[in-house]
């Protein structure tokens, strides 16, 4: 089977979530790339600001979808939902992902990743294999691997 990890990250988290289960499975990873700049703290206000308004952004991303038997979307919860950059991901790739496998991954400081990928299986059609929540104490402590592996072993 064909996997591709694509995911959005501000911080960096995601991205360390997302690169560890692509080594693990193997598997192809595409960076979400946001065209407005989300750094610092006018940066951060803004994001967390567009999420709860449910705006889309201009997106680049290098993988086709289309190319993969199945895709895990992973990005981190602002203002209990999606970012804007996920949002517009799963928007724009949706009659290609409601044709796939996929899972979804969150990261999170506080809550919000269900209400999250709720939203995004509204917006694709399908519901995801398997869904998982890294929070931030499971960043510090390392406990997400375990976490991922437990995921991976779902599907």
């Amino acid at each position: 089977m064909k996997i591709l990890v694509a995911y959005y990250s501000r911080t960096g988290i995601t991205k360390k979530v997302a690169s560890f289960m692509s080594e693990d499975l193997k598997a192809h990873i595409d960076e979400i790339i946001d065209s407005v700049d989300r750094s610092g703290a006018i940066g951060y206000l803004k994001a967390g600001k567009d999420a709860s308004m449910k705006k889309s952004t201009k997106i680049t991303f290098n993988k086709n979808p289309k190319d993969y038997d199945m895709i895990i979307i992973g990005g981190p919860v602002w203002a209990w939902t999606m970012s804007p950059a996920i949002r517009t991901y799963v928007t724009e790739n949706k009659d290609i992902l409601k044709t796939k496998k996929i899972a979804f991954f969150a990261t999170q400081g506080s809550d919000g990743a269900e209400k999250k990928f709720k939203a995004m299986q509204e917006i694709i059609g399908t519901k995801p294999v398997a869904t998982m929540t890294i929070n931030s104490r499971d960043i510090k402590n390392e406990e997400y691997k375990n976490k991922a592996k437990t995921f991976i072993m779902t599907f």
